[in-house]
């Protein structure tokens, strides 16, 4: 006999602990990719181009593939929360009728 009782909420807490952890893996793919995306054209820029190369030093490069990098991880995060977050409530309206 187990003498721990589940909590009813128990259910609910491991659904969105295992929804956040995938939709920060799916953002932290993302991210990488993004910035290994902006990344070569940031560099091959900054070495070919007259503009970039005068005016786009180390930090604004770096700052460049950073911003780039972190939209990916939010804008895919945010994505994959909302997704869960609409079809539990569509589960819930569901169920009512």
């Amino acid at each position: 006999m187990n003498p721990v009782i589940a909590s009813p909420n128990e259910e609910k807490i491991s659904n969105s602990k295992s929804t956040v952890r995938e939709a920060v893996y799916a953002g932290l793919k993302t991210a990488a990719l993004t910035g290994s995306i902006a990344a070569v054209p940031t560099l091959v820029g900054c070495r070919v181009i007259p503009w970039a190369k005068r005016n786009l030093k180390y930090n604004a490069q770096a700052l460049i593939i950073t911003a780039a990098s972190i939209s990916g991880f939010i804008i895919t995060a945010d994505k994959i929360i909302l997704h869960s977050a609409r079809g539990n409530t569509i589960g819930k309206y569901d169920k009512l009728e």
